[in-house]
């Protein structure tokens, strides 16, 4: 059950960061090229990225490979956003909620993968 919350959670955050990078948002692109060097259309990929692997966990209520695919596809985003942080002089602090989020991910995923 707590597998479950975890899922909601994540997806739930992930979920509202990716609508305005889906929605080309204007503030948002320009956060993007000047925070990060990341150009409007890998702004919309991402998002796109986000925004599906985040329904996929929600779809974890039914089935473990729902959760393991969303789970792969948010980390990969995560990952990225963690290493963008970095690069950008963020540091720590700057990356916390995608560190923390990719936390909770990883232990999702090795619930799906723990023998009974």
């Amino acid at each position: 059950m707590l597998k479950h919350a975890a899922n909601g959670y994540v997806a739930n955050k992930v979920f509202k960061s990716s609508l305005p990078k889906v929605k080309n948002d204007e503030q948002t692109s320009i956060a993007f090229k000047e925070g990060f060097n990341v150009s409007r259309p890998m702004m919309r990929v991402v998002g796109f990225f986000e925004l599906i692997g985040s329904i996929f966990l929600m779809l974890s209520l039914f089935g473990k490979k729902f959760s393991r695919i969303g789970t792969v596809m948010i980390n990969i985003v995560l990952g990225g956003a963690i290493f963008k942080h970095l690069e950008a002089g963020h540091g720590v602090k700057g990356a916390k909620d995608a560190i923390q989020l990719f936390t909770i991910n990883v232990l999702s995923f090795l619930e799906t993968v723990k023998k009974k």
